[in-house]
């Protein structure tokens, strides 16, 4: 079964991007909060993971191989994903859907995909993972937030675009196939690519800083902490709403975006307008494949 071409798995996002822009308030509520909780899923069990390797490679290569279960779980069970949905400007340009129906969209995404990752943020310091190593996973969740609203703005804002660019790709590479298989192929090795980079995720780091918040109220987990890593009381102390709003989801969500929107979805746009819903021979291309295809079939049965 052959894979789908960029024309056509452009336009299948496409028409994907029109049905989005046009659902119900309460329904794109609900698939934000499961791709934002499947994600923060995906994150904190990546953590688990890789917290006690002190190799930084070996450390990140397992993380990358665990961080997809989360896409996985979007692609397969259901979700709308912030970074992904970035794309759906291609509707806009293709004139399918208005900017305002684009950017009231992604605004829903976003916050449901905060509501999300805060949700298992909770459950999963409550549940006692973060007990694992005599508390050490704790102190490495605290250290993950601290980094990460201690981060320079400009260089937030570029690992936020080299992210999304891997996190786009492998939703077009998922989109391409057509089986199962393909799909977790289509989308493992870019996002395995984006974790080992270390890269900057806003919906990741709508699970990493505020479970770092709440591993830190956490006695045990924040002497673990300034023990194993050396942080201080006061970096400690500067993981709040505040910081992790303007310190790192303002450059990185702004990076995501420039990604999705410019570097991904307008040369995309620019290579295949005169092709989708336009070119007859494309159409009729589309057709003769599918025929192609039903006549394969028969003759198998035969």
């Amino acid at each position: 079964m052959r894979p789908k071409t960029p024309p056509e798995y452009v336009e299948a996002y496409v028409n994907a991007s029109v049905v989005k822009a046009n659902l119900p308030g309460y329904k794109l509520l609900i698939l934000g909060i499961m791709a934002g909780a499947f994600v923060a899923i995906g994150a904190a069990s990546a953590s688990a993971a890789s917290h006690g390797i002190p190799n930084v490679g070996i450390a990140k290569s397992l993380a990358g191989i665990v961080f997809p279960i989360g896409m996985m779980m979007i692609v397969f069970v259901g979700g709308e994903l912030f970074t992904g949905d970035t794309m759906m400007i291609m509707g806009v340009f293709h004139k399918r859907f208005s900017y305002a129906k684009y950017f009231k969209t992604l605004a829903c995404v976003y916050l449901s995909n905060m509501i999300g990752a805060l949700i298992v943020a909770v459950f999963v310091v409550y549940s006692g993972q973060l007990k694992y190593s005599s508390g050490a996973l704790g102190a490495y969740t605290i250290k993950v937030a601290v980094d990460k609203i201690n981060g320079e703005f400009v260089s937030l804002f570029f690992s936020g675009i080299l992210c999304n660019v891997l996190v786009c790709v492998a939703v077009l590479m998922s989109m391409a196939a057509k089986d199962a298989a393909g799909k977790v192929f289509g989308f493992l090795f870019p996002i395995f690519a984006f974790v080992i980079g270390g890269y900057e995720h806003c919906v990741a780091n709508m699970y990493f800083i505020p479970a770092g918040f709440l591993a830190s109220l956490n006695p045990d987990y924040y002497e673990k902490a300034m023990e194993l890593y050396g942080l201080t009381s006061e970096q400690i102390g500067g993981i709040n709403f505040s910081s992790m709003l303007f310190n790192n989801l303002l450059p990185v969500t702004l990076g995501n975006m420039v990604a999705g929107m410019f570097l991904i979805s307008l040369p995309l746009y620019i290579l295949h307008k005169d092709v989708i819903f336009r070119d007859p021979t494309h159409r009729e291309y589309l057709k003769t494949e599918k025929q192609n295809a039903a006549q394969g079939q028969e003759k198998h049965k035969v």
